[in-house]
């Protein structure tokens, strides 16, 4: 069943591909062949190890970064071939939250120069004094004290600079917004804080987010689907409730063993490695990314690309053995 019934998705892409060109001709696979749809109101939660092209993936659908191939549509429109004058309309329904709060701001500019940059930059109202005054407006709304308004960056800690970079967001009034590991780089108790706030602008505004992330206990916190990356490529998706109860990619599977639990019953409990080294991404070859690494690989892994196959309603899985023994229960149960 479809997550959003007869909603026509906000945000998709087919067959998107980003790849990068190297010294020598090489090409590096970042994002290889990615079909996703993120509704409006909802999140879509991209959770992969470091390098797997999560991020990647949400800059070319901004198309911060242009696309090698494939297709991007925003509100049903195709977007893949707009050049940089043509998406700036556009660039006021699609922002992106960074991951590093201290880099991603001008240290140079006021908190309040800050969240207003945006709104200069697209002239949204005729003076200053409007622009400064829908600033403070969303100072309030990201929970942040107007007396900071006057301060610099510097001056404040990590989960408030984070809100800054979220009021200068939401200051265009998006309907899609990027999350780029907001969280990573804060303590555990600001995460909770600024999790809560994403949910909480959603709610009242309206949003759908892609929300990238290597932490799975947050994904699960705060996505409506999750898709698991892995080399650029999406080897899992499905509804956060069915991934963590029934992972079905190996790769998947490694990745919820690793969640910490804080439950001493546990602590002998034996946790599945992923052996092997980490393929390199650039010039690859036809075979699942994942096999050199894998304890199930057959001979057909290393020479075909798997296909992305629903295994139940709404859980997708690109795995051989897992699709083989779909087929086999299958063929028995008649």
């Amino acid at each position: 069943m479809s997550l959003a019934g007869a909603t026509s998705p906000l945000v998709e892409t087919r067959e998107l591909r980003k790849l990068f060109k190297l010294k020598g001709g090489a090409l590096l696979h970042a994002v290889d062949g990615i079909n996703l749809k993120i509704f409006p109101k909802q999140t879509l939660g991209v959770v992969g190890e470091s390098g797997c092209g999560k991020s990647t993936l949400g800059r070319t659908i901004l198309k911060l970064i242009e696309p090698t191939s494939g297709q991007i549509f925003f509100k049903g429109n195709d977007i893949t071939a707009l050049n940089t004058r043509q998406m700036r309309p556009m660039r006021r329904a699609m922002q992106i939250i960074f991951q590093d709060p201290y880099s991603s701001i001008d240290p140079r500019k006021s908190v309040i120069e800050v969240i207003a940059e945006y709104m200069f930059i697209h002239r949204l109202f005729r003076n200053r004094r409007g622009t400064f005054a829908r600033a403070a407006e969303l100072m309030d709304q990201v929970g942040l004290a107007r007396r900071y308004a006057n301060l610099y960056p510097h001056e404040l800690d990590g989960g408030r600079r984070q809100r800054i970079g979220i009021a200068r967001a939401l200051s265009l009034q998006p309907s899609f917004i990027v999350c780029d590991e907001p969280v990573s780089a804060l303590d555990v108790s600001i995460q909770a804080q600024i999790l809560n706030l994403l949910m909480d602008l959603q709610d009242e505004l309206g949003l759908a987010y892609m929300f990238v992330t290597h932490d799975l206990s947050v994904v699960k916190h705060i996505s409506k689907e999750i898709m698991v990356m892995y080399l650029g490529q999406c080897v899992e998706k499905a509804v956060p409730e069915e991934l963590f109860a029934n992972p079905a990619h190996p790769y998947t599977k490694a990745l919820l063993a690793a969640i910490p639990r804080p439950n001493i019953r546990l602590r002998n409990k034996e946790i599945p490695i992923i052996r092997g080294e980490v393929t390199s991404p650039i010039n690859l070859k036809p075979g699942c990314r994942f096999a050199a690494r894998c304890d199930y690989s057959m001979e057909i892994c290393k020479t075909r690309d798997p296909d992305l196959v629903e295994i139940s309603p709404g859980h997708f899985i690109s795995c051989f053995k897992e699709n083989l023994n779909r087929s086999n229960e299958g063929a028995a149960s008649r």
